[in-house]
């Protein structure tokens, strides 16, 4: 049963790789680099995925051709170091072979909603990384748990779809008063069971900078299954695309 389950995550996960990365699923399963195209970007495009022993450099078509030719003869480590690309991510899924750690050092309600009845959390605020909601009241978040503390929420646990039906990313946040406590732990250990019972599967993320969140990654028994990169400098959008201009760089001529 856990081999069927191990399979089942596998599977899923390969497929949102291969759709948001633009490369085929037997792309995922090789030894080398894998070059694709995301055609629906117009801007400057690149993004880095790596899983298993293939390296996946998806950017827009403009720069195909010029990537190519500046990672020529690099390794994974050189690819992930350009300095077109910032930010990277963990992204974990669980390890069906361990159990969960349920235990908190803090006595909390614990209270699951799903759906609809999300809604009713409208104008909880706090909880940004499981929970937001939009100007119109709208939140992509299909499934939380959350913590109560005295009456008061302290922690929330959140799950929203993905692009693929059936794979869901899992956000969590508490009060900073209230951390230490394993709450985080409770609350993604308990998302990720009631997910599981309903052929869902999750993964949870977590920047290679945030210690405590692959903490929580680690006792809730999730395991490493890819990285990425978490932006570009080319787009526009980012800090660093000043320094870019400024520098001239032929590269994006």
């Amino acid at each position: 049963m856990k081999q069927i389950l191990k399979d089942i995550i596998k599977n899923k996960i390969e497929k949102l790789l291969s759709k948001q990365y633009y490369c085929s699923l037997k792309d995922l399963n090789e030894n080398k680099i894998i070059y694709s195209i995301n055609n629906n970007v117009e801007q400057h495009y690149i993004k880095i995925l790596a899983y298993k022993n293939c390296v996946v450099v998806c950017t827009s078509k403009n720069l195909y051709t010029k990537v190519q030719k500046l990672l020529q003869g690099k390794n994974r480590d050189e690819i992930f170091e350009n300095p077109f690309v910032y930010g990277q991510t963990i992204h974990y899924v669980p390890d069906c072979n361990c159990t969960y750690d349920m235990t908190s050092l803090l006595k909390c309600e614990y209270e699951s909603i799903f759906d609809e009845k999300i809604l009713s959390l409208k104008g909880l605020t706090g909880f940004e990384n499981s929970l937001a909601f939009d100007k119109n009241g709208f939140t992509s978040t299909k499934a939380v748990y959350i913590a109560k503390y005295c009456n008061e929420i302290i922690g929330v646990a959140g799950a929203s779809n993905s692009s693929v039906n059936g794979v869901w990313e899992i956000g969590v946040d508490v009060i900073e008063k209230y951390r230490n406590a394993k709450i985080a732990t409770n609350l993604v250990s308990k998302l990720t069971k009631q997910l599981l019972l309903q052929n869902i599967v999750p993964f949870y993320s977590a920047s290679v900078t945030n210690v405590a969140s692959q903490m929580v990654a680690n006792r809730c028994a999730y395991v490493p299954m890819w990285v990425d990169t978490f932006g570009t400098i080319l787009d526009g959008s980012s800090v660093y695309h000043n320094i870019v201009q400024n520098l001239s760089l032929k590269f994006i001529k």
